[in-house]
């Protein structure tokens, strides 16, 4: 079996919180949130790094990032584009972003050829995160079944202060596999934490210990085949119904293996606390978060300097 690969989407940019905020430094010497990231995840054992970005940044990336990255670890690059779509499909009129995370994911399809993990690129995850998915993709093939992995938050330690954050609630069997992720689109941090699906007419309570996905999942390569033979019903129904905002996510096809019985979703957990700049006014905490945890000795001071 091929070494899982590290697959980062980072071809989106911050619209709350405005510019490239993969861009954005959080470390004592510039490094940012994906530097810790790759970090933790090439101490758990990935050696292969796969950045899904848009062509119009790739300069600037590479020259912020992928360059750096590239003498500790085996870099590449997939091109996440609107015009990427299936034989007999055009762009609409209107449309200006691509598709969403599940087409993200659809952009490596050349490059990734065994297990993976997926994660966002502005968002702290922990070393934890990294050391149980890339064991557990190691350790499990497909079989009768896809076996693919999430690693599951308390959503207690992933909202921020100042303001509403999206997350996929989930729902687990007795011996922890994934049953259903619902994506709460506006929860705000509170004794408990609360969404509203109204825009704040009314509010629901969710227990602090929530499970819930931070877009950190575990694949083999059969799930990209899957995305791509979904795609066009996506995109039949986002045509008819949202043509310029229309998203295919990850988490709706991991939802529709499940209900067919192709796929189940081992729930690994991480105590960690996430950390990531929704918000401009997030990025003083990261900051002083990092610098706590180099201080304590969890990442040296230079980070790269092996």
């Amino acid at each position: 079996m091929n070494k899982p690969v590290l697959v980062i989407m980072a071809a989106g940019m911050g619209s709350r919180y405005g510019g490239l905020k993969q861009l954005d430094p959080v470390g004592g010497h510039g490094q940012l949130i994906i530097d810790y990231s790759i970090y933790d995840a090439r101490r758990a054992g990935f050696e292969t790094v796969v950045f899904v970005i848009k062509p119009e940044i790739e300069a600037d990336f590479k020259a912020a990032i992928g360059d750096r990255v590239s003498k500790v670890m085996d870099v590449k690059y997939a091109y996440q584009l609107k015009e990427d779509l299936p034989e007999g499909y055009t762009v609409p009129a209107g449309r200006s972003k691509p598709w969403g995370t599940a087409h993200a994911a659809l952009a490596t399809r050349k490059i990734v050829d065994g297990p993976f993990a997926v994660i966002n690129a502005d968002d702290y995850y922990g070393p934890e995160a990294f050391q149980e998915v890339y064991a557990y993709l190691c350790g499990h093939p497909d079989g009768e079944v896809y076996e693919y992995a999430m690693v599951g938050y308390l959503l207690k330690n992933t909202v921020t202060e100042n303001g509403t954050v999206a997350r996929g609630v989930c729902e687990e069997t007795a011996d922890h596999y994934l049953a259903q992720v619902t994506e709460r689109t506006k929860i705000e941090k509170g004794e408990p934490p609360r969404f509203t699906e109204d825009d704040g007419k009314t509010w629901t309570e969710l227990p602090a210990d929530t499970v819930v996905s931070m877009n950190l999942w575990g694949f083999t390569r059969s799930f990209l085949d899957e995305a791509l033979a979904r795609f066009p019903a996506f995109l039949d129904k986002a045509l008819a119904e949202d043509p310029e905002k229309g998203e295919y996510f990850l988490p709706t096809v991991v939802s529709q293996l499940i209900d067919e019985g192709k796929a189940r979703v081992k729930v690994l957990r991480s105590e960690d606390k996430w950390y990531g700049v929704t918000y401009r006014e997030d990025k003083p905490t990261v900051v002083a978060a990092i610098a706590e945890k180099t201080a304590a000795g969890l990442y040296p001071d230079q980070l790269w300097e092996v």
